[in-house]
């Protein structure tokens, strides 16, 4: 198919109903299908594709809107994809440049990998941080963190979201209350009556995604992420901040091993809102 017939094919909003074009498409680039993120993805934020007359899609991606309703503070941009017969293109381009334009005066966040990254930074994207893929069968840590966790209840949700918006930096209800129906398991960490962080994990293909990780410090991160762990029989993924340099150190020592990394991205914003010190992995690189 020539460019300038992919040029003029319309950009739509994709919705739940694309999952399996999605996954195709992810399939298609060498990426897992990870059917189960992109429905989320699609429900909690906004989908944009292009469809190819001879089936399929050329290319999608998600943008997820923070802070209040129709007003929002900060933007996602996550799962940018191009099927290969129509790679280097210019439909990538094109599909950014959409969100850029829609986006108006909210500021954009996402993680770039290596290949994405140049052009993310030719359309006015800054890199503002890294963070670490890891991936491994995860050892129980026999010392204790001192730090005691338990399962989360619908009773903790108001301390989560209030929580939450406070690292995070923008209200982000719409996302975190699907975690329940999203996740397996979510942990909280309580001390005398005050929420001192929460997890969860969530199911992405053969592994457990830890994400997101939100703590008080290392230590309380640390119990989290052992909680979690226990009695899961697939293999544990998560994305950390690089700055959390003890609590990688002792991922690695778990058993956990790094398969690679993504910058941090921010378009409009020199930083990204919050406290990074409390906020140790997102709940996907694709949502922020």
């Amino acid at each position: 198919m020539p460019t300038l017939s992919l040029a003029v094919l319309p950009i739509r909003r994709l919705t739940p109903r694309d999952v399996t074009a999605c996954a195709d498409l992810s399939e298609d680039r060498g990426w897992p299908r990870e059917e189960h993120k992109w429905g989320l993805l699609l429900a909690a934020g906004q989908g944009y594709g292009i469809d190819d007359p001879e089936g399929g899609l050329v290319g999608a991606c998600v943008v997820t809107e923070y802070g209040p309703h129709g007003r929002p503070d900060l933007s996602a941009v996550g799962m940018v994809l191009v099927a290969e017969r129509h790679a280097r293109q210019g439909v990538g381009r094109r599909l950014m440049r959409h969100v850029v334009a829609g986006a108006g005066t909210t500021p954009l966040t996402l993680f770039a990998t290596s290949n994405g990254r140049p052009l993310y930074e030719e359309l006015g994207f800054k890199v503002t941080g890294r963070a670490e893929m890891l991936r491994g069968r995860f050892l129980p840590d026999v010392s204790e963190t001192g730090v005691s966790t338990r399962a989360a209840t619908a009773e903790d949700l108001v301390s989560i979201l209030r929580l939450d918006a406070e690292v995070f930096g923008s209200d982000r209800t719409h996302m975190i209350t699907r975690l329940p129906a999203f996740s397996d398991r979510i942990r909280v960490a309580y001390e005398d009556g005050r929420l001192l962080g929460y997890a969860a994990v969530w199911p992405n293909m053969e592994t457990h995604v830890v994400g997101p990780l939100i703590a008080r410090d290392t230590r309380t991160a640390k119990a989290l992420v052992s909680a979690l762990a226990e009695g899961g029989d697939r293999p544990l993924r998560t994305d950390i901040d690089v700055r959390h340099e003890e609590l990688l150190a002792w991922l690695k020592e778990r058993g956990l091993e790094a398969v690679g990394s993504n910058a941090v991205m921010t378009y409009g914003v020199p930083d990204l809102p919050g406290d990074w010190t409390r906020r140790f992995a997102p709940l996907t690189v694709a949502a922020g």
